[in-house]
């Protein structure tokens, strides 16, 4: 017995030493976090997004959903960038979109839900505030983004 112990806790230290390899990621990816694969027009967009320069960004951003309109972070860019230009109807369109083709994508699930906020629709924003709560398991910056802007909306609307 004693031994079976021993090496179950030799193998446990050599497992935590030397780590487990992801599966997803010696497959070649899939589900909600694929391999990043470099895109010049994706960079280019999301640098003028930086920039606060939305125009520019859909414009680099389009041409990416032009060669592959399954590119869900391309969509939540545009949908982020219409949202900034004001264009909400427009925004929520490639937010839908981008959760069509990756369901855990957890910036699409904040940024349609900080667009709710905008137009009105605080309960539409908590629904993704729950789904962010199950995707994150442990907590993560989106799901804490939109948790805060939830609670900045209730303290201003709170008359």
């Amino acid at each position: 017995m004693r031994i079976i112990a021993i090496s179950l806790y030799m193998f446990l230290v050599l497992l935590f030493t030397i780590g487990v390899p992801n599966p997803a990621f010696a497959s070649g990816g899939g589900g909600s976090a694929p391999e990043k694969q470099s895109d010049s027009d994706l960079d280019r967009a999301t640098q003028a997004i930086k920039a606060k320069e939305y125009e520019r960004a859909i414009s680099y951003l389009n041409a990416v959903v032009a060669r592959d309109d399954r590119n869900a972070e391309a969509h939540n860019l545009l949908g982020f960038s219409e949202r900034m230009r004001g264009n909400l109807d427009v925004a929520f369109k490639h937010y839908e979109r981008a959760l069509a083709i990756d369901p855990k994508h957890r910036g699409a699930h904040e940024y349609v839900g900080e667009t709710y906020l905008l137009a009105g629709n605080l309960p539409k924003a908590e629904e993704h505030l729950v789904i962010l709560d199950k995707l994150c398991f442990f907590s993560c910056e989106e799901y804490r983004d939109l948790k805060a802007a939830i609670a900045a909306y209730r303290a201003k609307h709170q008359q």
